[in-house]
C-alpha cells in the first residue's frame, strides 16, 4: 500500500487480480489525480495504468505534469506507461456517436486491462443495415459491448446475430422522459436475446473490465 495522504493506493492488486488499480477521477482534484497516476506509475513501470472520469483542469495538469501520458479528451481517461501485449479481442459496439464519450472510456479500458479493442460506431438499429455491414466483423470477437441510449434495442440485436459473450452498456442519451439512461437500462436487463448481460447506466469502465477479462480468458494455451 502507498499512502498519499488523501488516498490509499492498492499496489498489490495486480498480483491478486492481474490487473493494477485504476483512479477514479471524479471529485478528485487535479493535483491528486496527477499524484496518484504517477505512483501507481511506479509501482508498476512495465505496464499502462489508468485514470478515468478525469475533468478537463485535471486532463490539463497530466499534460503538464506526466510526460507520456495518453489523454483521451472524449473519453476523460488518463493513461501513462506501455500498454500490455494484447490477448484477445473485444468488439466495442456504439448504436450512436452521441455514445461515444462512453465507448471511449470503454475501448480504453479493453487496451489498459490487456485486450485488444475494436470500436465500431454509429450502427444503431435505426439502420439495421449500417449494423449487419459489420456483423462478421463483430462476431469474431471473443467478446462483445453493445453501448446504446435512446430505447437501447442494440444488445438485443446483436444477441440474435451472433454467439460471443456480451455485455450491454446503457447510456443516458436519449429524446425526452429517458430518465438519464434508466430507460435504457431496462430495456437491456429485459432483454429477451439468451447470453446477454448488463452493467450500470454510462459505466465504460465496468464493461470493459469484464470484457477483457473474457477476451484474455478466452485465449489461454
Amino acid at each position: 500500500m502507498a499512502d498519499l495522504g488523501f488516498a490509499r493506493l492498492d499496489l498489490d492488486r495486480a498480483v491478486r487480480t492481474g490487473d493494477p488499480e485504476v483512479v477514479f477521477g471524479a471529485g478528485k482534484t487535479p493535483e491528486q489525480i496527477s499524484a496518484a497516476l504517477a505512483r501507481l506509475c511506479q509501482a508498476h513501470p512495465t505496464r499502462a495504468v489508468l485514470a478515468t472520469r478525469v475533468g478537463e483542469e485535471a486532463r490539463a495538469r497530466c499534460r503538464e505534469t506526466l510526460p507520456g501520458a495518453d489523454i483521451d479528451d472524449v473519453g476523460r481517461t488518463v493513461t501513462l506507461g506501455p500498454l500490455p501485449a494484447p490477448r484477445g479481442r473485444v468488439a466495442v459496439v456504439c448504436a450512436g456517436t452521441s455514445d461515444l464519450p462512453v465507448a471511449r472510456e470503454c475501448a480504453t479500458t479493453v487496451a489498459v486491462f490487456g485486450a485488444e479493442p475494436d470500436l465500431v460506431v454509429d450502427v444503431g438499429v435505426a439502420g439495421l443495415h449500417r449494423l449487419l455491414a459489420e456483423r462478421d466483423r463483430i462476431a469474431a470477437a471473443d467478446a462483445v459491448i453493445a453501448i446504446a441510449g435512446m430505447e437501447a434495442a442494440l444488445p438485443t440485436v446483436l444477441g440474435g446475430l451472433c454467439g460471443a459473450p456480451l455485455i450491454a452498456l446503457p447510456t443516458s442519451v436519449g429524446y425526452g422522459w429517458h430518465l438519464d439512461g434508466l430507460t435504457a437500462f431496462l430495456t437491456m436487463v429485459n432483454s429477451c436475446a439468451p447470453g446477454v448481460v448488463t452493467v450500470n447506466i454510462d459505466n465504460g469502465f465496468g464493461a470493459g473490465v469484464a470484457a477483457a477479462r473474457v477476451a484474455r480468458q478466452s485465449v489461454r494455451s
